[in-house]
């Protein structure tokens, strides 16, 4: 039976990673690969009672492992959670996010092309988390396009299944604690002619809490993001 850890970066969401871990917990019990299978849900240094929720769910279901470090952000956050999975044998690593804004039930199509693609990611083709993220999204395209000459049609959808062997070639390439880990995924896989299947998704707004992320927040990160592609396209340009 094949391994899938399901691998959910958790930043002061208390708000709803309760009804995210409810949600997501029967997908893993269906695909348990034997009892091997793992909901690893990583807890980045949050402020508020989230790690404490996780770990009493982690005492309660044998599917879930409740991790925790310092506060690092999403990108280093998933990129520790891809290790974890690797390390642990996946077979296959499915990465989502704690904000509630994707949905359980769409799972099953991407776990039916699994064979066939190196990874398979969610197209959010209706947003429904508003015109910033909208617009966004859009920019990230572009720039992806002028830095690595690239064409990639949703490249930081939280929403993705991935082979974890692929994934474990391509890791080396990612700086440690990049803020757009999957984004950098997604351009690799793009650069190096990996099938890559994409599949329209619901995005919901988020489900509670509050957004850790704004306008300043993204412009920073967009911005040194430019430097950072520039820099890593040489390297991918060498491969």
């Amino acid at each position: 039976m094949e391994k899938l850890y399901i691998v959910i970066p958790v930043y002061n969401e208390e708000a709803s990673i309760q009804s995210v871990i409810e949600d997501w917990y029967p997908i893993i019990e269906k695909h348990n690969g034997n009892g091997k299978s793992r909901l690893v849900l990583i807890d980045d240094g949050s402020k508020d009672n989230s790690y404490s929720i996780i770990q009493n769910y982690a005492k309660e279901k044998e599917y879930i492992t409740a991790l925790t470090k310092q506060n690092e952000g999403h990108g280093a956050t998933i990129l520790y959670g891809y290790q974890y999975a690797i390390e642990n044998g996946a077979d296959y690593i499915f990465q989502t996010d704690s904000d509630g804004q994707t949905v359980p039930e769409e799972f099953e199509q991407f776990w039916e092309c699994r064979e066939n693609h190196e990874m398979v990611i969610g197209y959010r083709n209706k947003r429904e988390d508003g015109f910033s993220r909208w617009f966004v999204t859009k920019v990230l395209k572009v720039t992806i396009q002028l830095c690595f000459g690239a064409n990639v049609t949703d490249a930081n959808t939280p929403f993705r299944l991935m082979k974890a062997d692929i994934l474990k070639q391509n890791l080396a390439l990612i700086p440690t604690k990049f803020n757009l880990s999957n984004v950098l995924i997604s351009v690799i896989y793009a650069k190096k002619n990996y099938n890559v299947k994409y599949i329209p998704i619901t995005f919901r707004p988020r489900q509670g809490g509050v957004n850790s992320i704004n306008l300043r927040k993204i412009c920073k990160i967009g911005l040194q993001a430019i430097k950072d592609f520039r820099k890593i396209n040489k390297t991918l340009k060498e491969i």
